[in-house]
């Protein structure tokens, strides 16, 4: 009985796991971009989406 219940805990923590995981999991790249522009076109700051993509890209690069 006592293995049952360590089944059930380990499968308990496997679901609450992967709920937490699909909730937390960041966006794609691109939509992560898209934010990125609107916020900086509400700041006023004109940039176009190649300029976003060097500006990860160099962001990218210093983080290795």
């Amino acid at each position: 009985m006592k293995s049952l219940n360590i089944l059930y805990a380990f499968l308990g923590g496997a679901i609450v796991g992967c709920g937490a995981a699909l909730l937390l999991a960041p966006e794609k790249g691109a939509d992560v971009r898209a934010r990125i522009c609107a916020i900086l076109k509400k700041k006023g700051i004109k940039i176009s989406d190649d300029e976003v993509d060097a500006l990860v890209a160099e962001l990218a690069a210093a983080e290795e």
